[in-house]
C-alpha cells in the first residue's frame, strides 16, 4: 500500500494558525480553504475550544497543518485555559493568519506583535468582507494600525480564498523537511549502523518515529544501512566487511555500543541528531555541564514531547531520573511534564532536559529554548545528557545543519 498524506508526521508540516476573535470567522475560513467541514461553524461564540488541527497538503506548499483556535477575546468559563491554549499554537505556527473584523485592534495587534517577535510571517484577513458595511474604510485603518494591506475574503462566498492561498504560498518559511536529521555527516553509499533496542517503549511491529524518520532520510540519501538490536552489535560488526562510516544508536545504549564500536565508526544517537535538527545544538551542550554540579537540593525539569502511557523502565521518567540522582544524590527532585505542558516559570530548576521532540516542530522547540535563554536556566536534551553523564559527549557525532 503507498504511503498517503496524513502519515508525514505533523512535526514536519508547515503549521498555519489562524487566530482572530470568536465568531470573526476563522473555522469558516479554514474551511474554505481545506475545501471540506473541517471546524465547527456557528454563531455562538466560544464554539472553538481546543486548537482543531487538520493535516493537508497545499500546493506550493507541500504538507501542512491548518490550526484553529479559540477567539482570543473568550472570556466564558474555560475562557483563560483556551486562551492559554492559543498561545501554545502561536508557539508552533511556522506562518499566521490574524482575522479581523472590527475596528477594535488592540488584541489583533497584541498577538501580530508576538507573533512578530517570534519570526512568524503574519496575514492579516479582513473575513466576512461581503457582509461589511464599510471595508475600504476597516482595511485603512487595518493598514495604519498594524501596518500591512489586510486582504478581504469571504469564506461564505468564497471570494478572495484563492488569493488568501496564494499568500500562504509566498509567505510559507522553509519546509523542515528540508533540513537533514544527519546533517552533513554521510554520503552516498556511506555505510551506517543503526542500533535499535526494541523495549516494550516500541509497540510491538512498529519503530518508534526518530528511529523510522531517520532511516527514511539514510535511503533518501543512497546510504548503505544496516539496522541491528543492542545484543546482536557484535555479531553485526563482524558480518561486515568494513566498520560502519557512523553508528547511530538509542541514547540508552550510548554507553555500551561506545565500547564495543570499532575505533574508526563515529557514533552518534537518534536524541542527538534531533538535539540539532529540532532544537540549539549548542545550548544543549554548553547546559549539559550543569549535571556535574547538581547537587540534592536541586530541581530537574524533565519535559517529554509524547503523552504516552508510561511504562517499565521508561527512558524518561525512569532511567534518566535515576542516572541523575546517582550522579547528584537520591534527594534530587525531578518534575516531569508532558505533551504541551511547560512551565512559565523556569526558575525553580537547575536545568531542563527535553527529549529528542519528535513530535514537536522546530518553531515550538525554539520557543522553549528562548523561553529558557531569557529566563537563564540551562536547557539539553536526553541524548546530550546520557552522553554527558557517560562521559562519551565529546567523542560523539554533532550534525551541522
Amino acid at each position: 500500500m503507498g504511503t498517503t498524506l496524513n502519515d508525514t508526521p505533523s512535526a514536519n508540516r508547515v503549521h498555519i494558525a489562524f487566530f482572530g476573535k470568536m465568531n470573526s470567522g476563522k473555522s469558516s475560513l479554514i474551511n474554505a480553504l481545506a475545501g471540506q467541514e473541517i471546524s465547527i461553524v456557528s454563531d455562538i461564540g466560544g464554539t472553538t475550544t481546543d486548537p482543531v488541527k487538520k493535516p493537508m497538503e497545499i500546493h506550493g506548499i507541500g504538507p501542512c497543518v491548518l490550526v484553529d483556535t479559540a477567539g482570543f477575546d473568550d472570556n466564558g468559563t474555560l475562557g483563560e485555559s483556551r486562551v492559554e491554549l492559543a498561545k501554545r499554537a502561536a508557539a508552533q505556527a511556522d506562518l499566521a493568519v490574524v482575522v479581523c473584523t472590527d475596528d477594535d485592534l488592540a488584541e489583533e495587534k497584541r498577538w501580530a506583535d508576538y507573533l512578530a517577535s517570534r519570526d512568524t510571517p503574519v496575514i492579516f484577513v479582513m473575513n466576512k468582507s461581503d457582509a461589511l458595511a464599510d471595508a475600504q474604510q476597516l482595511a485603512a485603518l487595518i493598514k495604519a494600525e498594524l501596518g500591512k494591506e489586510p486582504l478581504a475574503v469571504s469564506a461564505k462566498t468564497g471570494s478572495g480564498v484563492e488569493t488568501l492561498k496564494q499568500e500562504l504560498i509566498k509567505n510559507a518559511p522553509g519546509r523542515e523537511a528540508e533540513r537533514f536529521i544527519t546533517g552533513d555527516l554521510l554520503d552516498e553509499e556511506d555505510l551506517v549502523l543503526l542500533v535499535m533496542p526494541q523495549d516494550i517503549q516500541a509497540p510491538k511491529g512498529r519503530l518508534i518515529l526518530p528511529q523510522v524518520q531517520t532511516l527514511r532520510e539514510l535511503l533518501d540519501k543512497k546510504c548503505l544501512v544496516m539496522s541491528v538490536t543492542t545484543d546482536k552489535l557484535p555479531q553485526a560488526l563482524s558480518v561486515l566487511a568494513k566498520p560502519p562510516k557512523l553508528i547511530i544508536t538509542d541514547s540508552q545504549a550510548y554507553k555500551t555500543v561506545y565500547e564495543k564500536k570499532p575505533e574508526e565508526s563515529r557514533l552518534t544517537s537518534f536524541s542527538t541528531l534531533f538535539a540539532a535538527y529540532k532544537g540549539d545544538i549548542g545550548y544543549y551542550v554548553e547546559s549539559a555541564k550543569v549535571i556535574d554540579a547538581l547537587t540534592p537540593q536541586d530541581k530537574v525539569l524533565i519535559a517529554e514531547c509524547c503523552t504516552h502511557a508510561p511504562l517499565a523502565e521508561d527512558i524518561g521518567r525512569e532511567k534518566l531520573p535515576r542516572l541523575l540522582r546517582k550522579k547528584a544524590g537520591e534527594a534530587l527532585t525531578v518534575d516531569i511534564v508532558s505533551g504541551t505542558d511547560f512551565p512559565k516559570d523556569l526558575s525553580p530548576y537547575r536545568l531542563v532536559i527535553q527529549c529528542g521532540a519528535c513530535m514537536f516542530n522546530r518553531k515550538y522547540v525554539m520557543a522553549r529554548v528562548d523561553q529558557a535563554k531569557a529566563q537563564q536556566t540551562p536547557m539539553t536534551n536526553y541524548g546530550v545528557a546520557i552522553a554527558h553523564i557517560n562521559g562519551i559527549l565529546d567523542q560523539v557525532e554533532i550534525a551541522n545543519l
